[in-house]
C-alpha cells in the first residue's frame, strides 16, 4: 500500500525513493535466506553506507547528510518494512554515533566520517547481566592508571557484538549512582575485548546479539567521551533518539505485515469473493491500517519536536511504547488473515510477528516508557 507522505524537500524524497529502490532490489529478497541462515547483513549496510544513507542525521561537517530526524525516520521505515534486521542495524549504528557526534571532542569527532560512510560499524554497550532497566547500577568499572583507563565488566545483551568494529561502552570511573558512570569509544579489536556466544534469539537471527567481557581492556584517555563523570546523561540523551528509530522500525514491520495481508485477503477467494470483502475480516485490515498511520503520525510529531530543538523525551517514549505495540498486533492479526499460510514460513508474517515482539523490549522496555510517562504525568 503506498504510503502518502509530506516531506519537507524535493532532496528528501528523492533519498526515500532511493530507499525503497535499495530495499526492493538489494534488501527484500535477501532478507529470508540470511534470516534461515543467521547470517548478519554486512554487505547490505555497506552497499547503504555507499549510497549515504548511513549517516541521514548527521551534520554534513561531520560526514553525515544534514536530514532532519524526520526524514531519517522515514528511511527507517521504509527498510524494515522489506528487512527488519537491516533497519535495526542502521538504528542501532546511528545510536552508537550520537555519543562522539553530540559530545565527543575535536580529534573523536574526526572519526565520524569513516564511522557515517559505512566501512565501520558501532555497537551501544549499557546493559549488563545484572542490570538491564536499571542502567545508573551498572557495575563495568574503568580504573584510571597512567594515560589511560583499564575496563573490566561484562556488558549484556549487545547489538552487533560479533560484527562491530567500535563500541560506546559506558562504565563506573567514579562513586555509586548516575553521577559515577563514563562513556569511553573502544576499538572491538582492542585485546581483553571478547564477544561470548551469540544469544540463540525467537526473531531477528540474522543479527547478533551477545554479552560482551571486558578483562583489563586498555583504553586511552584520549577516548574518553565528554567528561568524567557525564555518562549517564549521555546514554539517557543517546536513547531519547534511538527509542525514536526503534519506533520507526516498528511502523515498518507493522505497514510490511498489513501489506501482505491486504495483498493476500484480495487474492484469497472463498464462497466465490475474495475474503477481504467478507466485513469481519475487512474490519479487521482496517483498524491494523488505520493502528499504522496513528503510530506513524505520532512518531513523525515527536521527531519534529526534535528538529526544532524542542524537548520531546516523553513524546519518544509515547512514539516507542505505542508503535512498538501497534507492530506486535498488527503482527500477529495479519498471520491470523492467512490463516494455515501465515503460519509457515513461505510466507513472511510469521516472522514479522517474531520479529515484533523484541521491539517492544529493546531501547528500553515498554513497561520503561510507561513509567517515564507516568512520571511526567505526575510532575505536571
Amino acid at each position: 500500500m503506498t504510503v502518502d507522505r509530506i516531506l519537507p524537500t524535493d532532496e528528501a524524497r528523492d533519498l526515500l525513493d532511493l530507499a525503497t529502490e535499495l530495499a526492493d532490489r538489494e534488501f527484500a529478497p535477501r532478507a529470508a535466506e540470511y534470516e534461515e541462515r543467521g547470517e548478519f547483513p554486512r554487505e547490505p549496510l555497506r552497499v547503504l553506507g555507499r549510497a549515504g544513507l548511513l549517516g541521514l542525521p548527521y551534520p554534513e561537517e561531520q560526514g553525515g547528510a544534514g536530514q532532519p530526524y524526520e526524514v531519517y525516520l522515514q528511511v527507517l521505515e521504509i527498510l524494515a518494512s522489506r528487512w527488519l534486521a537491516v533497519a535495526e542495524a542502521v538504528s542501532v549504528h546511528t545510536l552508537a554515533c550520537y555519543p562522539v557526534s553530540r559530545y565527543g571532542d575535536e580529534k573523536l569527532r574526526g572519526r565520524l566520517p569513516e564511522m557515517l560512510g559505512g566501512e565501520l560499524l558501532g555497537a551501544y554497550c549499557l546493559s549488563e547481566p545484572q542490570g538491564g532497566s536499571d542502567a545508573a547500577a551498572l557495575t563495568t568499572r574503568a580504573t584510571r592508571e597512567g594515560d589511560g583507563y583499564v575496563v573490566s565488566g561484562t556488558k549484556a545483551w549487545i547489538t552487533h557484538a560479533h560484527t562491530a568494529d567500535f563500541y560506546n561502552v559506558f562504565c563506573r570511573t567514579g562513586g555509586p549512582g548516575a553521577k559515577g558512570i563514563s562513556c569511553l569509544l573502544v576499538d572491538a579489536g582492542t585485546p581483553g575485548v571478547v564477544p561470548q556466544a551469540a544469544e540463540k534469539m525467537m526473531g531477528l537471527r540474522s543479527s547478533p546479539v551477545a554479552q560482551i567481557a571486558f578483562d583489563d581492556v586498555r583504553v586511552p584517555a584520549e577516548r574518553l567521551v565528554g567528561e568524567e563523570g557525564s555518562g549517564f546523561g549521555i546514554a539517557m540523551s543517546a536513547l531519547d533518539s534511538g527509542r525514536l528509530g526503534i519506533a520507526a522500525c516498528a511502523v515498518g514491520l507493522a505497514q510490511g505485515a498489513l501489506d501482505h495481508a491486504v495483498s493476500y485477503a484480495r487474492g484469497r477467494r472463498q464462497f466465490s469473493q475474495p475474503i477481504i470483502d467478507f466485513q469481519g475480516l475487512g474490519f479487521t485490515l482496517a483498524d491494523l491500517a488505520t493502528q499504522v498511520s496513528a503510530a506513524r503520525a505520532l512518531t513523525l510529531a515527536a521527531a519534529r519536536l526534535r528538529d526544532a530543538g524542542r524537548p520531546y523525551s516523553i513524546e519518544a517514549a509515547k512514539a516507542k511504547l505505542f508503535a512498538t505495540d501497534v507492530a506486535m498486533r498488527v503482527t500477529t492479526d495479519a498471520v491470523q488473515v492467512l490463516g494455515g499460510s501465515g503460519y509457515v514460513a513461505d510466507y513472511p508474517v510469521e516472522r514479522y510477528m517474531r520479529e515484533a515482539k523484541v521491539l517492544q523490549i529493546v531501547e528500553g522496555t515498554n513497561q520503561i516508557q510507561r513509567l517515564v510517562i507516568s512520571r511526567a504525568l505526575a510532575k505536571g
